[in-house]
Order: C-alpha cells, then structure tokens, then sequence
C-alpha cells in the first residue's frame, strides 16, 4: 500500500471512529446516532455541524416531552460543537459539548382560540463524558488503529444540559427550559461478522435514564417530571468502504410530568427511522437521518418527527504528519 493510501484508510478511520454527525439528537432528544460510540486513536478530535427539522405536539427542545394536545410544534436548529477521544483511568473516553440554536415556534389553542408562540436564540447546552468499561483498549498507536475490532463493547455516560438557554415563562414554546436535566446512560456495541471496511455490522444498543430538577416558573407553575427511561437501537451495515446505513428505533417510557399537583400521563412511545453516512473525503463526513414515533394515532399521545443533517470534521496531528509525509514523497 502506498504512503498516501495508507494515510486515507488511517484518516477514514478516524473520522468513521468519531461520528458525532447527526448528534447529538440528545438536542433533538431522540436519539443518539448509530456509530456515535466507536472508539478511534487516542488524541482524535472531531467537530459536528448539525441540522435539524423538527415536529410534534410538544416542545422538540425539552426532553420531558410534556405533551400538548392542540399544539403544532416545529423548529429549526443548528447545532455546532466540540469532541474529543483521549485515554482515562486507562480506558478509552470521549468528551464533547454542543451548543444548540435557531427558532421554534407553536400554534397553541386554548379556549378555543389558537395563539402562535415563536422562540429564536440559543438552547442549553450539552457537555457529554463516556469511558469505556468493556471492550478494547484505548487505541494509542497507528498499528492499534488498524487491529481495532469492537467485538463486544460496554460504556458509561452521564450528560449534563445547563440551564442557560433563552426561556420565556409566559409560553411553552422555548430554547432554554429553565432547569437542570441530563441522562445516565450504558451504550452497547456488539459487532456481527468480521471488522473489514465495506463489510462491517454492528448491532448498537444505549439504555438510559433522564434526570429532571424542577422548573419553578413554567406558565407561572411549578412544573416536576419522574425519571424518563428510553432504550435506542441501532442494526448498521457498509455498503462500501466509505457509505454505511442504520435502521434505527426507539422506545421512551416514564417521564411523568406534574404542573402545580396536576399529573399528566406517563410516555409509553415507539419510534423508527434511518440514517445513511457518507464519507466525502479523509477528513469529512456526512450523515441524513429520520426518526418519527409510531403509536401516535390518541391526541394525548407523543407524536414527534426529527429530520437531521450534519457534516462531521476530524482530524488527528499524527495523521495529519503522516499525510504531509506522504505529499513529500
């Protein structure tokens, strides 16, 4: 293999090992992009631009998902950040922080008078930490790299959103949602068949639990939500060494929320979708998803749909040396 072939499959590693495209839908708060958690060199760092459409009958930026009937939710986002892979404890991490923003807006009836609510600004924004618990260890030289197979794979992750965003007490419709909140979570890698690009299967697996402090001032009200539990998958293929595709799912349950002592319903949703990933060149990767719930035919059901567009840059100072190398000769 040439020096410069060599340095393009060393760098689509890299950008394939980070794909934090399409993520952090925990903005989106549906679901986390297959792939996200495969582990890369050691030093790697990656930086997400991320689109996304959203609709529904709750407010897409809380991840309470406090459902209004007669709404008709719809925003736009764009989510720039932040990752980092880096060895902790002797284990592979990741560290990343987004920072959402864009509009929303509402059609809310009340009384049988429909009012439009609009939002636009910045979003809370997100610090993620994951370490590696099970699985291969952190990946520190080029020949690790390249013996890298995920086999069976287990992390923790705790991620925080800091209750900075733009909020308006006077309507459901926001950015900020005036409160703490953040998920505990264990992603599941489990790889089928052998680990050869253009060949290679995962079936990904990411149970969690969302946390929620109060937020005393929504409509004038305290508003309180239970723990809410979501379970992902993913089943992903290449189709080539550099496109890949995901079916996905979703399963949400829990979250009760309590406006001043009155209770809603708890959440019992299901989703499915599909993501496709493209590798544009060594350093860049794009990725379009879907997602939209499926037992949503009751008005006091959770209906959402999340359309998702993001462009992903990686790079590493090593590879970047061993690509200068490789131009020299």
């Amino acid at each position: 293999m040439s020096p410069s072939r060599f340095t393009r499959t060393l760098a689509i590693a890299l950008a394939t090992g980070i794909t934090l495209a399409g993520s952090l839908v925990h903005q989106a708060k549906a679901q986390v992009p297959p792939r996200f958690y495969w582990k890369t060199l050691a030093g790697a760092n990656a930086v997400p631009v991320i689109f996304q459409s959203l609709s529904g009958n709750a407010n897409p930026l809380d991840p309470a998902h406090v459902v209004v009937g007669d709404a008709a939710f719809e925003a736009t986002l764009l989510i720039p950040g932040y990752a980092k892979i880096l060895p902790l404890f002797g284990r592979s991490a990741l560290v990343a922080v987004l920072f959402p923003m864009g509009r929303a807006s509402a059609d809310v009836t009340v009384n049988r008078t429909t009012i439009p609510q609009h939002a636009s600004g910045y979003g809370d924004p997100m610090v993620e930490i994951a370490i590696n618990v099970i699985g291969p260890k952190p990946i520190m030289s080029i020949p690790d790299i390249i013996r890298y197979e995920p086999k069976f794979s287990l992390d923790l992750l705790a991620d925080v959103m800091f209750p900075l965003g733009e909020y308006d007490d006077s309507q459901v419709v926001n950015l900020g949602q005036n409160r703490w909140y953040g998920r505990v979570g264990a992603p599941i890698v489990l790889q089928i068949g052998p680990w050869i690009p253009g060949r290679r299967t995962t079936l990904e697996l990411l149970p969690s639990a969302w946390l929620f402090a109060d937020n005393s001032n929504y409509l004038g009200k305290t508003l309180q939500t239970d723990p809410m539990y979501q379970v992902e998958a993913h089943l992903t293929r290449d189709l080539t060494e550099t496109l890949w595709v995901s079916l996905d799912g979703t399963s949400v349950f829990g979250g009760k929320s309590t406006i001043d002592g009155h209770a809603g319903e708890s959440l019992s949703n299901l989703g499915a979708g599909f993501t496709l990933g493209y590798q544009l060149n060594d350093h860049l990767q794009a990725t379009l998803g879907y997602i939209a719930t499926l037992n949503d035919s009751e008005p006091s059901d959770l209906k959402m749909d999340v359309l998702r567009i993001s462009l992903v840059y990686g790079w590493h100072k090593v590879i970047e040396g061993m690509g200068r190398l490789g131009g020299e000769q």
